[in-house]
Formats: C-alpha cells, structure tokens, sequence
C-alpha cells in the first residue's frame, strides 16, 4: 500500500524575498504604488496602538491558533502593499503566488462611541497626547477593551483572501492582520479611520470639561522641535524682525517774537480812480 501527501514544497526564507522583490518591481513596472509592510526585528508593533490592536487580536479564540501562521509572513516583508480605508482594509501578500486580502471591519456602534467620548473627557490632553499614546492607563483601558471600546471584536471583522485555502483565516489574512498593527505604529490615526469616526471628536469633547477660566500654560504649549518628532516636518524657527525706529519728528523753526504787518490789499475800483483823478489835474 502507498501513501500520497499532498504536502507543499518547503520554500526558503531567501527564496520567498526573492519572490517578494519581485512581485513588487513587476507592481511597480505596471504603476501600482505601493505601500509595503516592513518590520524591523521580531517585534511586530511598538506603540500602543500596534500592540493594542495586535493584543485585542490575540485575545480571542476564535484567532488564537490561526493567527501564529501569518505572523512569520509579516515579518518577512511578505505584505507587499497595505491600505486602510473607512471600513476597509486591502493588502497584496506573496506566498507561492500574490494574493489579495480584503479585511472588511464593521464602524464603531454611534451608541457607543458617544460613551466613549464622555468616559474619556477630562482625560485626554490634547491631539499629540492621543496620538502619541501619551493617556493613562484609565483611557488606555476604556479604548482598548472588548465591547464599547475602539478595537473591533470577531463578529465585527470579515474576511477573504484569493488564495485556495478554505479557512476562513489563512496565513495570508492573519498576516495583514498583523501588518494593520504594523502600520499604526506610524498612523495611529488610521484606527479611527477604519472605525468610521473622528479622532478630534474624543479631543473636543474633552476640551469640553475643562473650565473656560482656566489659562494656558507654558508646559501645555507645543514646541516647535515635538511637532518635528511626531510628524516628521522640518520647522525652521521664526525669525523676528529688525524693530524699525521712528525717525524724530522735526521741531518747527524758532522766529524771533514780534508783530508782522500785512499789507491790505487795494481795491481796484479805488486804485483806478486815484490813478484817473491824476491825469485829470
């Protein structure tokens, strides 16, 4: 008796970058820009956004053994392009092929994230602080927790790939899954995005709780070099210009005190009489 395995052919970690180049310069040629999931090291997400988004992932069973399979994908610079729209995120992933993985995730309940603005007013500072990270561990609980917070569950995320594979999570998904925690590192912001809400909303609305006689600080202002940190621009510092002196006003010239007499003008009906009684006599 004879056994057939069907089992795939081990590929190797160089040849699958070979393929990944590849698959990007024919992209490319073609005039797709893309945009390339690429980590650094074994750690996947650093900020509190990627490991909050990677956290509430991994929380759920429903993903727990599925998820590890596409984990070594994203690490390997196997998401050759990644974007997050409103409900939406769209990836192309090379395995033995390129395959395209649609992640379709449902918009935060308007119930709930109207909760969610009230219970996080008062503690989120400012924009920089909510997108640095930089909240307690209050707001950071109330947004990164199951139910009512920013980060969908299961029921809330659907799932497709090209690829043969029945599950409904393979590698290729499990692996853009990744790589959105991957890409908030850098834009936080996109976890609003894909939730279909505002991020300044959960700053005004904390604004709101603070009283309109309270004054602005020193340390509360943003200087110049923390924008250039968080948003990477390059902000030459403002120059003041020159203070432009007043020339003095000039002093109306002294003339000496005394009375001037002005000459009255004649009438000319009188000067031609005078002049006509002369030639008379």
């Amino acid at each position: 008796m004879s056994w057939d395995y069907n089992y795939p052919l081990y590929v190797s970690a160089a040849e699958k970058r070979d393929r990944c180049e590849k698959a990007a310069k024919t992209l490319a040629q073609k005039g797709r820009k893309l945009a390339p999931i690429c980590i650094e090291g074994r750690t996947i997400a650093r900020s509190f956004w990627g490991k909050a988004w990677c956290d509430n992932l991994e929380s759920y069973s429903d993903y727990a053994s599925r998820l590890p399979r596409g984990r070594a994908y994203a690490r390997n610079g196997s998401i050759l392009d990644l974007q997050v729209c409103k409900g939406l995120v769209t990836a192309l992933v090379q395995g033995s092929e390129l395959y395209n993985v649609k992640i379709k995730v449902d918009p935060v309940d308007a119930m709930d994230w109207t909760d969610l603005k009230r219970e996080c007013a008062g503690h989120v500072s400012s924009l920089i602080d909510l997108l640095q990270g930089k909240l307690s561990a209050q707001v950071m609980e109330m947004i990164s927790r199951r139910g009512g917070g920013l980060f969908p569950e299961p029921s809330e995320i659907k799932l497709f790939c090209s690829c043969p594979d029945s599950a409904s999570m393979c590698k290729h998904v499990a692996a853009a899954l990744y790589g959105i925690g991957a890409r908030l590192d850098h834009n936080p912001e996109l976890i609003f995005k894909l939730r279909g809400v505002d991020h300044l909303e959960l700053v005004s609305e904390a604004t709101k709780s603070i009283s309109t006689g309270s004054t602005i600080t020193d340390a509360d202002t943003l200087a110049d070099s923390d924008l250039s940190d968080i948003f990477g621009l390059e902000i030459n510092p403002v120059v003041p210009l020159p203070a432009v002196q007043e020339e003095p006003a000039k002093k109306a010239s002294k003339k000496p005190a005394g009375k001037t007499t002005a000459k009255k003008p004649v009438p000319r009906g009188k000067k031609a009489a005078k002049t006509t009684a002369k030639k008379v006599g």
